[in-house]
């Protein structure tokens, strides 16, 4: 079982959990991300998850339809907006939400048996199933919490979200060559606090004198993942490198993306 599979099937339920009380109405609501509605936000996590389940089990079809799924991440706010509405057959509301609900499921059940090892397509280069999985329970935690903000929710985060900072490492490098950025050394020091209080720590072996990152890792988990600008958490970050790193992080693919300006991304209250 690939245990990230795990991870995403927790993070859908509290999701839907989140969801599942709202008027027809509030799926109307503008976020704080991009303005995106919160049909806008289920509608894109509901046609990657189609479409996650579909390189592994038809990867034939998914190749058929791959070339257009590049053009759509290079294209306008709008065309993406238009072009994940009619993948999502317009569907809207309670009706997109369980529908995205049902997705969901298969795809947890989907990568849960498969080999880990398995190489299937995507938008971007061919990935490990394990790595695909990864990205869609980074994908729902992230896009979910523009809905936790909207509607005045804080998120209780548990362990699985370490597959989350674990991706935000392993981007280091990328986030730098993604923008044409020469690298500035190696990567910090990392050590977080976990949901479970537990401490998880990467590159104590290697990371140069000075470079270090410490603090809880929801706090992490939300800058690689740019839910939130790193100067609105608590993280302690030192050192050139890490500073110029959480300055940009971003673990997720496409071409470059800058982090929410620094008090834009909120709980809303009332």
């Amino acid at each position: 079982m690939i245990p990230e599979a795990v991870g995403f099937a927790l993070e859908c339920e509290a999701t839907y959990d989140l969801m599942k009380h709202l008027d027809s109405a509030d799926y109307d609501r503008r976020t704080q991300f991009k303005g995106w509605t919160i049909n806008d936000i289920m509608q894109h996590l509901y046609v990657g998850d189609v479409r996650a389940r579909q390189t592994l089990i038809d990867p034939d079809g998914y190749a058929k339809i791959r070339a257009g799924r590049q053009a759509v991440v290079a294209a306008t706010t709008a065309d993406i907006l238009s072009n994940q509405r009619e993948a999502a057959d317009n569907l809207a509301g309670r009706a997109l939400l369980e529908a995205w609900r049902a997705s969901a499921v298969k795809i947890g059940d989907a990568y849960a048996q498969a080999d880990p090892k398995q190489r299937v397509q995507w938008v971007g280069p061919d990935m490990s199933a394990r790595s695909s999985i990864t990205a869609r329970l980074m994908e729902t935690w992230a896009h979910s919490q523009a809905l936790y903000d909207l509607l005045g929710c804080e998120r209780v985060d548990r362990d699985h979200i370490q597959a989350i900072a674990h991706l935000g490492i392993i981007t280091f490098s990328w986030t730098f060559a993604n923008r044409g950025i020469e690298q500035p050394g190696l990567p910090p020091l990392i050590r977080l606090t976990a949901p479970s209080g537990d401490v998880w720590e990467w590159n104590a072996e290697r990371a140069p004198a000075g470079e270090i990152i410490v603090g809880s890792a929801t706090d992490f988990c939300q800058v690689v993942a740019q839910t939130r600008n790193v100067a609105d958490v608590s993280l302690s970050v030192r050192g050139n490198t890490a500073t110029a790193w959480m300055a940009m992080a971003q673990c997720f693919a496409g071409p470059p993306n800058d982090p929410p300006l620094p008090g834009s991304r909120f709980i809303q209250i009332g």
